[in-house]
């Protein structure tokens, strides 16, 4: 009788601490959903809106940036197929969001980064518009108003 007393009690005890736990989960998780990613690193890069787009080779905003743009870019050069992250902070309002393309001059598939979302920290499970992984696959960018069939998430 008495360890069924305790079995009750640790169960009753794990469930006022998951129940607990709940409550601090959706303040996590928003947070998580409004930068799209969790990614310590980019959290940790992640500044004041200053009208630029930044890519990674690395994973979560690691290393230095392979290209920093305040405008389009029709051809990023030798940061072609490179960037693995990235990171919109751009003004908000027209033109705030970063279409970024599969192949040079603003062709092939796309996807976009809205500002809300702030960075993706891990390009390897996006896709662009025509299927290719967006992971190691950019090649062109441009400032958008709306016009995006895909997003990064």
């Amino acid at each position: 009788m008495r360890e069924t007393t305790m079995r009750k009690f640790t169960v009753s005890a794990a469930l006022i601490g998951l129940t607990a736990l709940g409550v601090a989960v959706p303040a996590a998780t928003s947070q998580a959903a409004e930068s799209g990613v969790a990614g310590t690193v980019c959290d940790s890069k992640w500044g004041a809106r200053n009208g630029n787009m930044y890519a990674w080779d690395g994973y979560d905003c690691n290393g230095s940036p392979i290209i920093v743009a305040a405008g389009n870019s029709s051809n990023w050069g030798g940061a072609n197929d490179l960037a693995s992250s990235v990171m919109n902070r751009g003004y908000t309002g027209s033109l705030s969001i970063v279409k970024f393309f599969y192949l040079e001059d603003y062709q092939g598939g796309h996807t976009c980064l809205y500002p809300g979302e702030l960075y993706a920290d891990n390009l390897s499970d996006n896709y662009f518009t025509d299927g290719n992984v967006v992971d190691n696959n950019i090649r062109s960018h441009q400032w958008v108003s709306g016009g995006c069939g895909a997003t990064l998430t």
